[in-house]
């Protein structure tokens, strides 16, 4: 689709200024930025009227089909939600399942300005149709641990799922230390090592996942899992409250990305992780939401708010992990650790975007724009949000190839059939 973006204003992501003029899109990507678009034949001129345009937030972290769970297990602590709550649960799902609910997650992404996630669940096959259908960009990660899946699935799942669609990516990947034996890890290894591909998985979450590796293998997670070669070709981890040192060192010197996901973090009591360290060693930064299990709403806004404010708390000090250092982890660096090439408004980049409503009340006085996304915005400000240069969510109405109600009306179905016996 070509689309003209007339009258706008856009962040530089660069130089976290705000510039003004016309957007461009065709075939997928920018096709013009700048001051006023050359005349031409467009499937749709929209006028914005000074309206913000942003890159999309690209959400670093995500189990998207875990909406089914969103309230459903509160007030536990992590092992006994994952054990009483979560895991059983998750057993009666089927691949039909996850493809209803990954269609949720996506109306919740769009709405609040994401325009691709990093996800990591089981049945992805039937969860790339999903994406792919809605016209939602998603990468995979795997998730085999000693219950599911296995190095051959994984490896089948790397080749397929790479040539599947251009909006779908996947990365090698497992689901943490403390659910997979080492030998799995180092299958993961051999993986990564035969197609020199990067790995991700939930790393130091809590600590005693990092105690009790300790006690097995006398290293931490990040440790153990460099020691077999995991990360000789890069890749990053998830959560990353619990690193040493010695373990960020390893993050630096093997350019691995921390994916930060404050929210879950919070409400699983799980801890904060230290952004303003992981800065100061030059280690990349991301940010997810995690599942809305755990968090319970897949919203970004959210997360840059506490990404920065957390930081200030840590520290006793109200300059620490400032506003355009969050808007860059929250969109360039997702885009970096997904290897998308989105992140920027730039020609030839992906037209993933979100348009922000820069009429609204906490938008204003326009003191610092950046400032305002990360401490004032919210999904109520988006208007619009386009993928692949396809608006997917425009003023409260989803273009996803399917009704709204209807699909709200099937997971109900499913969730109903899920805890009958609850």
């Amino acid at each position: 689709m070509k689309l003209h973006l007339k009258n706008c204003r856009y962040i530089d992501m660069r130089s976290m200024t705000v510039r003004s003029g016309d957007i461009c899109t065709d075939n997928g990507v920018f096709s013009y930025v700048g001051e006023s678009a050359p005349h031409g034949e467009y499937d749709r001129v929209i006028e914005m009227n000074g309206d913000l345009v942003i890159p999309g937030f690209c959400n670093a972290h995500t189990h998207s089909p875990m909406v089914f769970l969103r309230s459903f297990a509160e007030d536990l602590p992590l092992d006994r939600w994952l054990s009483e709550a979560v895991f059983p649960s998750e057993a009666k799902l089927t691949p039909e399942d996850n493809y209803i609910f990954t269609k949720l997650a996506v109306c919740e992404y769009v709405s609040n300005g994401i325009t691709s996630c990093f996800d990591m669940y089981f049945y992805p096959e039937a969860m790339a149709e999903a994406f792919a259908e809605t016209g939602f960009r998603c990468t995979f990660c795997g998730a085999m641990n000693n219950f599911s899946q296995s190095p051959e699935m994984l490896e089948d799942c790397y080749i397929k799922l790479n040539s599947f669609n251009p909006l779908i990516s996947y990365k090698l990947g497992f689901h943490a230390e403390y659910t997979t034996s080492l030998d799995l890890m180092k299958a993961v290894s051999q993986l990564a090592h035969k197609y020199k591909a990067p790995v991700w998985c939930h790393n130091s979450e809590t600590k005693s996942e990092v105690e009790d590796c300790i006690s097995r293998y006398g290293m931490t997670p990040t440790g153990i899992m460099d020691s077999i070669g995991m990360f000789d070709f890069g890749g990053g981890g998830y959560h990353c409250i619990y690193l040493s040192d010695e373990d960020m060192d390893i993050f630096s010197r093997r350019g691995l990305t921390a994916v930060t996901n404050p929210c879950s973090n919070l409400k699983l009591a799980s801890g904060i992780a230290d952004l303003t360290r992981l800065k100061e060693k030059g280690i990349r930064l991301a940010v997810g939401t995690d599942g809305a299990a755990s968090n319970n709403a897949l919203d970004m806004f959210r997360e840059m708010y506490l990404c920065s404010v957390l930081q200030k708390l840590k520290y006793s000090d109200a300059s620490a992990m400032p506003a355009a250092d969050v808007l860059y982890a929250a969109i360039v660096g997702g885009s970096e650790a997904m290897g998308i090439d989105s992140g920027f408004i730039e020609v030839g980049r992906n037209a993933d975007f979100a348009v922000i409503d820069m009429k609204a009340p906490n938008m204003r006085p326009e003191n610092d724009i950046v400032k305002n996304l990360v401490f004032s915005g919210s999904g109520a400000n988006v208007l619009m949000t386009a993928v692949n240069g396809r608006i997917l969510y425009e003023k409260g109405e989803y273009f996803i190839g399917e009704d709204i109600d209807s699909l709200y009306r099937k997971a109900e179905k499913i969730c109903e059939r899920i805890f009958s016996d609850k």
